[in-house]
């Protein structure tokens, strides 16, 4: 288990980490807000900005973990490096298999044209797509078949960006598939499903980021790091909050727990035996293939 408070205050209160803690959020929504924009203006290739866009947000993230850390204890090590790097490989391939076994699907169904103004079916989409993820993301903690996929995620007992990536496969390619395919099914251009995914991926290694900033009044609308370490909490009582990009759903499903000052004592799994360690790859992808112990050392 990891046990810990956040992390001091420099001194005097103004000083580049005290700017930092209040524009790094910001500075992501406007960069992520400005490329979506620019794609959709200069017509931009989907397949080329999406992964290149996903790879600043990284090194943006992973500088500002350095320079104002929720937990310094929380950072990698050399050897989870090459852990998180592994499992962050085969997640990509797994995005890139959930994408492509939709891909059929959205050509017949999404419109060459939007139906509605492209500006009013961006917030559509992304209100459906979030509600898609929350859902399958609620059912990977309460159903026992699909928590020994996704409880893969959870077995690190810190949470910064370079473990968002340690995912079973199969968890991917169901979560991914699933949102994907209610985006489609629905209709939505491809222009606003591009847009949405920029902010999705912002959103979701955004909130796993060890760092120490605080959104204030927007908990209540957008995922923040501060709900998300709830979500990695022991202490089952307060790892609701299953949305990694809106967190209304949290509020409309009863699943939200943040309130102002409130951190987890220890993140990880309650049970560390349940699931092989992180760094057991390959024991970690056929876990799902083994008997599971005892009922209910599970699913949240």
């Amino acid at each position: 288990m990891t046990y810990g408070r956040a992390r001091g205050h420099d001194t005097p209160e103004f000083s580049v980490r005290a700017v930092l803690r209040v524009s790094a959020y910001p500075l992501l929504l406007v960069s992520t807000v400005s490329v979506g924009a620019a794609a959709l203006q200069l017509d931009w290739d989907p397949g080329l900005v999406s992964p290149l866009f996903l790879v600043g947000v990284i090194v943006y993230l992973t500088a500002l973990e350095r320079l104002i850390p929720y937990q310094r204890s929380w950072h990698p090590d050399a050897r989870e490096w090459r852990w998180y790097g592994a499992y962050f490989l085969l997640t990509m391939v797994s995005s890139a298999v959930a994408q492509y076994l939709v891909t059929a699907m959205v050509a017949m169904l999404s419109p060459s044209e939007p139906a509605l103004n492209l500006w009013a079916e961006i917030p559509a989409a992304l209100l459906t797509g979030s509600l898609a993820s929350y859902l399958v993301h609620r059912l990977g903690h309460t159903n026992a078949t699909l928590w020994r996929l996704h409880g893969v995620h959870h077995v690190p007992e810190k949470v910064n960006v370079a473990n968002n990536g340690v995912n079973h496969v199969l968890d991917i390619v169901l979560a991914q598939g699933v949102v994907q395919l209610a985006l489609s099914l629905i209709g939505f251009s491809r222009e606003s499903v591009l847009v949405v995914g920029l902010f999705v991926a912002a959103q979701g290694y955004f909130v796993h980021a060890n760092i120490n900033v605080r959104i204030g009044p927007l908990n209540h609308v957008l995922a923040s790091p501060e709900q998300h370490r709830l979500h990695h909490s022991t202490d089952l009582s307060e790892a609701g909050h299953y949305g990694s990009d809106l967190s209304i759903w949290d509020h409309f499903f009863g699943s939200y727990t943040w309130r102002p000052g409130r951190e987890p004592v220890a993140v990880g799994l309650g049970d560390p035996t349940s699931f092989p360690p992180t760094g057991e790859i390959v024991s970690s992808l056929l876990h799902p293939l083994r008997r599971a112990k005892t009922p209910g050392t599970g699913p949240a």
